[in-house]
Order: structure tokens, then C-alpha cells, then sequence
């Protein structure tokens, strides 16, 4: 069993499927959409070790890591070896209190409402934090398997944020058994350091046009869109000035699972390649799953970095959004499957 409370969770039901959402990181999943002809399908994550014991000693983003959230400020601070010299020069210090994704996603958040067509949570800040409040709406489409999400972002003075949506699908077993297919982007960018060094697949700091040919580590090109990958890997790509959609063909399945943002919130998406590449507690090389996570932000380099004079920020695609104190951000996006 899952370490936490009764009222650590809470789900809705409805026609068209049913769903979980922790206060934890305010996480959504599990999910389970129903389809045409009665087949149920979940394409959310849930990692291996949720429902170990000993999950308490985690950070609160690993503790029980699952599904989608939303994170602010995204991304986490990494030392600067090892990056090509024009990042270099970028990677700012993180932050004495940084935490990784923000506050909000290692936080136990409180529900605000749970009624029978929608779950709604709050989460206040520390008061060092130029966040002040972060709310969150999860409403099920009455009509169809699929959950329209809103977030919305209260700050203590104006200012520039990086913020990010954390989304992670479950992938097949077989090599190949899903397709990403990503909305029109203008630049895919290849991370320009080394995530895991035990396990690097493409090359740095290289830029791509498709998903089907990313410069590879060690020469050659990867087609990054068929998962899961056959190598083990930990890895990131970045898409820049993306249409607002993406989806994940889970062929083995059966089912497409697309997501759907605001793009003048979230210019990018970032790939979150995790495929046996961490052999550290708690992964244990067994963790294999996508994020797809409409960004604005530098890799998720952390805050500093997001509002440094970055090579992303430098071609013209934001890395921080701007946030008035008297005028809230609220961002709004959708989850929905569909048949194969």
C-alpha cells in the first residue's frame, strides 16, 4: 500500500472514465478512460517504487512520482561541468530553498473543493517566495473520455517565472510499441550536457527538424519517436515554438492519448526520455517513461538560468513568463484518448 492517508486521495467518476489525484505534488493519476466499445485504457505513469515501503526518506516529487502536475518554478538547478561553453556561461546558482519543479510539486496541497464533476486544490507559499498561491481544476468532459485542466499562478510582486506542466505516459513493454507525435515545432534542440552519465543517447547541444532523426551521441541519427527506446537512457529533447499539441500513439494498445495547451504560456515542450537510464535508488534501471511537458524554460536548467541571457532565450523563444501581481496567470489545457 501506497504510505499516506484517506485523505491523501481523492477521485471522480463519470461516464467516460474515472481518476485519482493525490495532494501530494497535486498529481492526477491514476486515470482510466473508457472507450468506444466498452475497452478501458490508462496511459498515465505511475512509478514502480509508489507503492514501496520507505517512500518517506524521498524527496516530496519522488515520494509517490506519478501522472501529470504542474510545476512552478520548473526546473531544478545543475551544475555547470560538463555543459558546451555557451550554456556554460549561462547556468546560473540555484537558490539556498530551491526545490526541485517548485514548491508546488513537493507539497502537500489542500482541497479546496470536491464535488461530483470536479477536484480542485490550492497550495500557499512560503512567504520568502515571490509565489504566493497556486491553484489547480480537474474537470472530467462530461461528454468524452477526456479531463480539461486549469492552473492558475497569484504572485507577491511582478515578476518572470520559468513554469512548466509535467505530464508522464506509461509506454508499452515492446521496443517500438508507441509513437510521440509531436504538433509543428520550429527548432528541436538536443540537451546540451549530459543527463545521466552512465547513459547518454544523443549528441549535445545540437539542434534537429524531426523526431525521426536526432543526432545520436555517437554519431549517426536516433529516431527519437518510437518508445519505448531500445537503450537505456536518461535524456532530454527540447521543442521549440511548438503549435500547442502533442500525442503519444500507443500502437501496442490501441489508443492515441493528446495533450493540448496554451502556447502563449508554453512555448516548448520538453521530452523526458527516462528508459532504464538511472541505476540509483529509487529507479533501479526499471523506471521507463515519456514526459511530454509544455515548458517555458531552458531544459529546466532552474530559475536563474531561465531568466539568464540563455542560447534559447537568445534565439527569440521565451524561457520565463511574466506575472503581474494584480492579474493571476490561469493557463487551461486538455488530456483525451481516442481510438486507434
Amino acid at each position: 500500500m501506497a504510505e499516506g492517508t484517506s485523505d491523501d486521495f481523492r477521485g471522480l467518476g463519470w461516464a467516460h472514465g474515472c481518476l485519482t489525484v493525490q495532494r501530494l505534488g497535486a498529481m492526477l493519476a491514476p486515470v482510466t478512460f473508457l472507450l468506444p466499445g466498452g475497452r478501458q485504457v490508462s496511459p498515465m505513469h505511475i512509478a514502480p517504487w509508489a507503492d514501496e515501503p520507505g517512500g518517506g526518506d524521498l524527496p516530496g516529487i519522488l515520494r509517490r512520482l506519478r501522472g501529470e502536475w504542474p510545476c512552478v518554478p520548473f526546473g531544478y538547478t545543475v551544475p555547470a561541468d560538463g555543459f558546451t561553453p555557451e550554456w556554460a556561461a549561462q547556468i546560473k546558482p540555484g537558490a539556498p530553498d530551491e526545490a526541485p519543479h517548485g514548491h508546488a510539486s513537493n507539497a502537500e496541497w489542500e482541497w479546496t473543493e470536491v464535488g461530483p464533476t470536479e477536484i480542485r486544490l490550492g497550495l500557499d507559499y512560503p512567504g520568502s517566495s515571490l509565489v504566493a498561491r497556486v491553484e489547480r481544476t480537474v474537470t472530467p468532459d462530461p461528454d468524452a473520455p477526456a479531463i480539461d485542466l486549469t492552473f492558475q499562478i497569484a504572485v507577491r510582486e511582478d515578476c518572470r517565472l520559468p513554469i512548466g506542466l509535467h505530464p508522464v505516459f506509461r509506454l508499452p513493454s515492446a521496443v517500438g510499441g508507441a509513437r510521440l507525435e509531436p504538433g509543428a515545432f520550429s527548432d528541436g534542440h538536443t540537451y546540451p550536457g549530459t543527463v545521466e552519465p552512465e547513459a547518454p543517447l544523443f549528441a549535445r547541444d545540437r539542434e534537429f527538424d524531426s523526431l525521426t532523426a536526432v543526432p545520436g551521441r555517437d554519431g549517426g541519427a536516433i529516431d527519437a519517436s518510437l518508445l519505448p527506446l531500445e537503450a537505456d537512457t536518461e535524456e532530454l529533447l527540447q521543442l521549440d515554438g511548438i503549435d500547442g499539441t502533442a500525442a503519444l500513439a500507443n500502437e501496442a494498445e490501441g489508443y492515441r492519448v493528446r495533450l493540448s495547451w496554451q502556447k502563449e504560456h508554453f512555448p516548448s515542450l520538453l521530452l523526458w526520455y527516462s528508459n532504464r537510464g538511472r541505476q540509483m535508488a529509487p529507479w533501479n534501471g526499471r523506471h521507463v517513461a515519456i514526459g511530454v511537458e509544455p515548458i517555458c524554460s531552458p531544459f529546466g536548467l532552474g530559475p536563474a538560468t531561465a531568466l539568464s541571457d540563455n542560447p534559447i532565450a537568445r534565439s527569440g523563444v521565451a524561457t520565463a513568463i511574466a506575472i503581474r501581481k494584480d492579474d493571476p496567470l490561469v493557463t487551461r489545457y486538455r488530456i483525451a484518448v481516442e481510438p486507434l
